[in-house]
């Protein structure tokens, strides 16, 4: 079940887009999309096969996230990895792009926006679900 008061406040943030949120959204957004992955078929279908463990860092705001899928589970948190699959490191400003679907990853990377470091194909893999849970949150935001 997604939360609806978390639904609602994340839909008003992707409206404002990208300058509307604040660092503090990151971990809300990764709630969303945690919620999300437990509702939406093709999502967890998605992420049922991944073993992939994200570190991102916001460079300008001197913050790190984590974010581990695990045979179908999403975790994440403030702070540092151990071992991550990938970094990427980016602006809050792209970063936040990313995560409201503003900024396509690839197009941000060839620009020299992000930079990623470790396995560049779970970094497309991450992406995708990234990708997928947005079209499960524009589902969600239907529905109601």
């Amino acid at each position: 079940m997604v939360d609806e008061n978390l639904l609602m406040e994340m839909k008003e943030k992707f409206e404002g887009g990208p300058e509307a949120a604040d660092i503090d959204d990151t971990l809300k957004a990764f709630e969303l999309y945690s919620q999300l992955a437990e509702k939406s078929e093709y999502l967890k279908e998605e992420i049922e096969d991944m073993n992939i463990a994200v570190q991102m860092i916001i460079s300008d705001k001197d913050k790190k996230f984590w974010v581990k899928v695990n045979e179908g589970d999403m975790e994440y948190g403030e702070g540092e990895l151990e071992d991550p699959s990938f970094t990427f490191t980016a602006n809050f400003e792209t970063g936040a792009g990313l995560l409201f679907g503003e900024i396509d990853a690839t197009s941000a990377y060839m620009a020299g926006d992000i930079t990623v470091e470790g396995n560049l194909q779970d970094a497309m893999a991450f992406q995708e679900i990234i990708e997928l849970a947005l079209e499960a949150f524009e589902e969600e935001i239907e529905s109601i």
